[in-house]
């Protein structure tokens, strides 16, 4: 599982947020195509490396032509929603766009819907959140862990006057989570940043276990006594030589109405949109009449969006939802080399030195073909290869 340690050094923000992920290797031109799926008016993503007390650092800025900062709660919904981005996406950030409106509905006493976000309204709000969800979609993400957040002191100004530092919203989204005090006066985790961490943080703590792959500094607009950065920790969360445990979410349903000719592509679409196992079991079902069971695992951050593939492609009408756990052995791929070229080998660790291995498929697919021998024979020189070496 792909893991993403945020450490938030200095709090957080969104364009913090955004910063670090392009430090990590989005690219921001592939972010702002994507975005751009927004169709907001004009604005513009640009990059640049700064320091911060010494610290190397991107600074993604959002150059907006349309400065309109208050938008309604079901205004930005409605932008989201008639989008070109991907649907798990959408259904992320339309969640942190009704967290927001939910607090601060609380805060002004004010139905959600009737709800003006001021400064949140703002394309750049927008694009921020998009942004973040975007980035975690493109390296491919499936757990984010948050450290205790630090919070600032003091007042900052807003549409409605002095507020403290935090402000109200930011603490409102924050019930629950490890926070720290600090002396600094200034504000460290924005209403943004809050709203992003505490949605989509699966647990706030120390960094987890991991083989680290990469990390990434984003920075804010302000020089501190601290380094004003957030830091990300990219990595499997896998200690080397340990089984892997992890939560999935199975999706399953029973379907005895439909064509078998269409459960191919039902499966391209599935695994095309992250799934990480798809199953069709034979069942008998009410009034005796044979049915299919479809089964999908997946992580939990593609739950919709697969759910959105199963209601559109088949005729069910309702969907179980479990959450389950995966064991899996720690594993390597070792590359063997064969009368018939390379092939690439898996290997898992059985403990106790005993390992198991089997070559990959598409590899000695390939090599039979080329080679006009049978796929038998590939793999059997492939394996052999394995245990020579």
């Amino acid at each position: 599982m792909r893991t993403l340690y945020i450490d938030c050094i200095a709090g957080a923000s969104g364009d913090m947020l955004l910063g670090a992920l392009v430090d990590l290797g989005v690219e921001i031109e592939a972010l702002q195509t994507a975005l751009d799926g927004l169709h907001l008016p004009g604005f513009k993503l640009a990059a640049a490396q700064v320091s911060k007390n010494g610290i190397g650092a991107t600074k993604v800025n959002v150059i907006v032509e349309d400065h309109k900062t208050e938008r309604h709660v079901p205004e930005i919904i409605a932008i989201i929603e008639a989008s070109t981005l991907p649907e798990s996406v959408k259904a992320q950030a339309v969640k942190v766009v009704e967290r927001l409106g939910e607090v601060e509905g609380r805060i002004h006493q004010a139905p959600p819907e009737e709800v003006h976000l001021h400064e949140l309204g703002g394309v750049d709000t927008i694009v921020d959140v998009c942004g973040f969800l975007l980035g975690l979609e493109m390296l491919e993400v499936e757990k984010v862990v948050c450290s205790p957040l630090p919070l600032g002191r003091g007042f900052t100004q807003s549409a409605h006057g002095r507020i403290p530092v935090p402000a109200p919203a930011t603490l409102a989204l924050l019930s629950g989570v490890p926070v720290r005090g600090t002396e600094i006066e200034m504000e460290l985790v924005t209403p943004t940043g809050a709203a992003l961490l505490s949605t989509f943080a699966q647990s706030f703590g120390a960094a987890p276990d991991m083989k680290l792959t990469a990390v990434g500094y984003g920075a804010g607009s302000r020089d501190l006594e601290i380094p004003n950065v957030v830091r990300m920790l990219l990595g499997d969360d896998q200690a080397p030589g340990e089984r892997m445990v992890f939560k999935l979410t199975l999706l399953e349903t029973n379907i005895d109405d439909m064509s078998p000719e269409t459960y191919g592509y039902l499966m391209d679409r599935l695994y095309a949109a992250g799934a990480r196992d798809v199953t069709l079991i034979p069942v008998y079902m009410k009034k005796n009449r044979p049915g299919t069971m479809l089964q999908v695992a997946c992580s939990a951050r593609r739950v919709e969006e697969i759910k959105q593939i199963i209601f559109a492609e088949t005729s069910t009408l309702g969907i179980r939802q479990l959450s389950v756990t995966r064991d899996c052995l720690p594993r390597e791929i070792v590359t063997v080399g064969t009368v018939y070229g390379e092939v690439r080998v898996k290997v898992a660790d059985l403990g106790g030195g005993k390992h198991k291995a089997a070559p990959e498929f598409e590899d000695c697919k390939a090599l039979a073909e080329a080679h006009g021998v049978p796929l038998r024979a590939v793999m059997t020189a492939a394996m052999r290869a394995w245990e020579e070496r």
